[in-house]
């Protein structure tokens, strides 16, 4: 997946140099923009992301976190939740993630599961954390030892732990993913 930031800070704690991006790049950036700023009228969250493919518009999102009282339903998430159904596929092989800030963990990994060949952003974590979105713990959290993490990760692995697993890949018609 190709990360792009047309607008970089002065650092660059995961590497992704800035570009200046495309003229479609620059196009598509600015509907996300104006899809945030619509939301923050509407009493949303200050994001907007959209998929292309192809060069086609395929889905718009907006951050839906308090409409929806769901913390997942930020902008990138609901543009590939709605993407996924307009093309009838989980995969979004092919396309182009465009969202009006950088993505954050959860909806980076949500582009990862979905396949999406490159996103695209305007501002980043620190216009971000600025407007009260700092993710910065976030960050620093996957850095360290999961023994120094303030939610509890736990396994108990009882002895039929793996069968959901095993019934899987036993399952003729499994939809790999």
């Amino acid at each position: 997946m190709d990360i792009v930031n047309v607008n970089p800070a002065d650092d660059d704690p995961v590497g992704i140099a800035g570009t200046a991006g495309t003229e479609a790049d620059a196009r598509w950036l600015a509907r996300t923009i104006e899809l945030a700023t619509l939301n923050v009228a509407d009493g949303g969250g200050p994001f907007g992301a959209l998929i292309t493919r192809d060069g086609e518009l395929v889905a718009e999102g907006q951050n839906r976190v308090t409409a929806t009282l769901d913390p997942t339903a930020h902008a990138e998430v609901t543009a590939i939740r709605a993407a996924c159904q307009a093309v009838g596929d989980f995969s979004l092989a092919g396309a182009t993630l465009y969202t009006s800030c950088e993505p954050c963990p959860l909806c980076l990994s949500a582009a990862l599961w979905a396949r999406i060949d490159r996103v695209v952003y305007a501002a980043d974590r620190h216009d971000a954390a600025r407007g009260g979105f700092d993710d910065r713990e976030f960050y620093e959290l996957f850095a360290r030892d999961r023994s120094t993490w303030h939610i509890s990760i736990e396994a108990v692995r009882p002895d039929n732990a793996p069968e959901p697993f095993d019934a899987w890949l036993a399952h003729e018609h499994r939809t790999d993913y």
